[in-house]
């Protein structure tokens, strides 16, 4: 059963002072901020279990699959020098003597001249803290998230996840190498222990970017997708359309710089800014009023073009790529719930698996879900508002796909659930928990096929690991 209580305080204590778009930062976005989490607990009865067999039939978790995503982080190198650089910008001794003067002549009664003089004063005496050692390592927020995802899923699956399981070490924990992920890990399992009342912590995880980090072996990607600019091209004309042409200007505006000193990578370092701080201090950012609602849900949208054609699918190869991982699942499930003799060795009760927004998304992908009928492209924003594909939902930091394998009087069923909200299985509209065989037919043509070496080309030699999400 969830528990209700440990999810309100969640909710609660993630309530504080934020900005009204604090759901709208794609893969920055703060788990508790995304509105498919808070649509489950106002819709989640304080007697009501995430667990829904058919009604009549008995059922008992025997198995649960999480495929998870690391928890907040802080900036890649990549974004913290963009940082530096919008933050230079505006110091004191960059800035033109004519802007100088016009701020301090702002008329008295000019309450968006005032307003904007001094959101530019607060902003040049903004403290740049960020430094390049900190690249993408998780932050003590990003522990925190771990930890209380490990606490609720131990307490919405305690015969999985309970006393039994973790002093037994028979719960599997793979992770992807980077340190955000191993350390996410370590925080996993500290919650875990904490649930169960066990201590010391024995960190016990093994590192497979084989399935974590798949894409990176695949030929097939790193030539068709990553390294080939005309792979993103309605992301590269988006950047430069007229959305983010006028939201650039009213920026520039507002800092009082020459337009063509915000680049639109530094207009997105400062939405990163006002994200950043959100999810690693729990601050309420001066630069998040740069932005309104609107501005966001463009920021969004171009964060959204870049995951749907640089991870998901927007190209078949982004897909394929994660069939190691598919496979594997699978397999997983398999052995969890295949007939065993009194003699044969019960499998592990939990398998977790750690990695990035550009490991569940792929694999979101194959299960067919969160496919739009018509893909985004630069030039039907104004159409898209309604798009299922949104990553400020799916990708959150801590986000979690999980299956959950049910022994019952008909046969195993597999439960699905996204960002713990279930979820029904494409094609599949009517039940909340097929029976097991069902799933693996619909899937077959994945589990019999999807060939990793086929469609990837060998391994990709030479290249370093991508450090985005």
């Amino acid at each position: 059963m969830l528990s209700v209580v440990t999810s309100v305080v969640f909710v609660i204590l993630a309530a504080a002072d934020v900005p009204d778009f604090a759901a709208h930062f794609g893969s920055k976005t703060r788990y508790e901020d995304s509105a498919a989490y808070r649509r489950l607990l106002a819709e989640l009865g304080a007697d009501r279990s995430l667990l829904r067999a058919p009604s009549g039939e008995r059922c008992s978790p025997v198995h649960l699959t999480a495929l998870v995503r690391h928890g907040t982080r802080h900036p890649t190198v990549k974004n913290i020098r963009a940082i530096r650089q919008l933050s230079n910008l505006l110091r004191p001794d960059r800035r033109d003597d004519r802007q100088a003067q016009q701020d301090q002549s702002s008329p008295e009664g000019g309450r968006d001249g005032d307003s904007s003089t001094w959101l530019r004063d607060v902003l040049r005496r903004w403290d740049m803290w960020y430094t390049d050692d900190m690249d993408g390592q998780l932050a003590a927020k990003g522990r925190e998230d771990l930890r209380q995802l490990a606490t609720r899923l131990a307490a919405s699956f305690p015969s999985l996840l309970g006393e039994e399981s973790v002093r037994g070490g028979r719960v599997r924990l793979l992770t992807s190498s980077k340190h955000r992920c191993v350390s996410s890990a370590e925080a996993f399992q500290e919650g875990l222990h904490l649930a169960a009342n066990v201590a010391p912590v024995h960190y016990r995880h093994q590192v497979d970017d084989g399935l974590l980090r798949a894409f990176e072996g695949c030929r097939g990607y790193v030539e068709g997708v990553e390294k080939n600019r005309t792979a993103l091209a309605e992301v590269h004309k988006f950047k430069h359309g007229p959305e983010m042409e006028s939201l650039r200007k009213k920026v520039a505006g507002k800092l009082g710089l020459p337009l063509h000193d915000l680049t639109p990578d530094l207009l997105e370092a400062a939405f990163f800014l006002c994200s950043y701080e959100l999810a690693i201090k729990s601050l309420h950012s001066p630069w998040c009023f740069l932005f309104e609602s609107h501005d966001a849900e463009v920021l969004e949208y171009k964060c959204d073009l870049k995951l749907f054609w640089k991870r998901a699918h927007g190209h078949a190869i982004n897909l394929l790529a994660s069939c190691p991982l598919f496979h594997h699942v699978f397999r997983t499930l398999d052995k969890a719930g295949w007939p065993r003799r009194a003699t044969d060795a019960p499998p592990d009760p939990a398998s977790i698996l750690i990695g990035h927004a550009e490991t569940l998304l792929p694999f979101l992908g194959l299960l067919g879900l969160y496919k739009d009928e018509t893909p985004p492209t630069a030039d039907n924003y104004h159409e898209q508002h309604g798009r299922s594909f949104r990553s400020s939902l799916l990708v959150p930091y801590a986000a979690n796909v999980l299956l959950v394998l049910l022994d019952c009087a008909r046969g195993p069923r597999l439960q699905l659930l996204v960002n713990e909200a279930p979820v029904r299985f494409p094609g599949m509209p009517d039940e909340d928990a097929p029976l097991y065989r069902d799933v693996r037919t619909a899937y077959r043509h994945l589990l019999d096929g999807c060939d990793y070496v086929e469609a990837c080309g060998g391994t990709a030699a030479g290249r370093g690991p991508n450090t985005e999400l």
